[in-house]
């Protein structure tokens, strides 16, 4: 795989500058679920509830910012026929026997089929596109997604959603261990605080991953769907 590629050893990163190859990427949707957000929950932050105000910030970027970039990333995605994937924070069980530790101590439990556990309707999947729940922060350590990407013969990464700082992170560090080309779009993803936002996007641009807008990622995917395609003759 990328041990055939030149310049593996690049300076300052260089290599993970690389663009993206369509047939040989993904987009991954970090936990964009109802549990993190729905208009109702934004009204009530907006109205003073005691319960919501305190989740404004992150409630109004989710809204005004990462929800619109999302929706136009994926668009552009589908157009060039790179793979859409989700993950979920959903329990195989009602009760959430099954959920890791941290989750259980962290009273994290949205069970099977649950309202909750479901996509925002704004960015949800489409028929046919791949959805992988995951008990635990990390989608890499909880699921078999390494196991399905491979499948795919996924190479490159788009990855976003929430906790910028936590679920997000893990899925990037994580990924980047195991051998894919990771991007991350930073106004596609939200984190609890700002700082938080902040301090989880410094520690991942140029280490882990490359860091876009979501408005350079559309353009660099639509710059490669217009380019000429190479003709392979191998066919399975």
């Amino acid at each position: 795989m990328f041990d055939k590629l030149p310049a593996v050893d690049a300076p300052k990163g260089l290599y993970r500058e690389r663009q993206i190859e369509p047939a040989r990427t993904a987009l991954l949707s970090i936990d964009m679920q109802n549990a993190e957000f729905s208009p109702e929950r934004l009204a009530r932050a907006r109205a003073g509830d005691a319960a919501e105000a305190r989740h404004r910030v992150f409630l109004e970027r989710l809204a005004t910012t990462v929800l619109p970039n999302q929706k136009r990333l994926q668009a552009a995605a589908r157009a060039a026929g790179i793979e859409v994937i989700y993950t979920v924070i959903e329990s195989l069980t009602r009760d959430g026997r099954d959920r890791s530790l941290d989750h259980k101590i962290s009273r994290l439990h949205f069970p099977k089929g649950s309202w909750e556990a479901k996509v925002i309707a704004d960015v949800a999947p489409l028929d046919d596109e791949i959805m992988i729940p995951k008990t635990a922060s990390g989608i890499f350590n909880a699921t078999n997604i390494e196991f399905v990407l491979r499948n795919l013969g996924v190479e490159f990464l788009v990855i976003y959603g929430v906790m910028t700082d936590q679920c997000v992170e893990t899925t990037v560090r994580d990924a980047a261990d195991r051998g894919f080309l990771v991007t991350q779009i930073e106004d596609a993803c939200a984190a609890e605080t700002e700082a938080g936002h902040r301090r989880s996007i410094e520690a991942m641009d140029g280490h882990y991953c490359r860091m876009r807008s979501a408005e350079q990622m559309v353009a660099e995917i639509a710059a490669l769907a217009a380019a000429p395609r190479a003709v392979s003759s191998v066919s399975i």
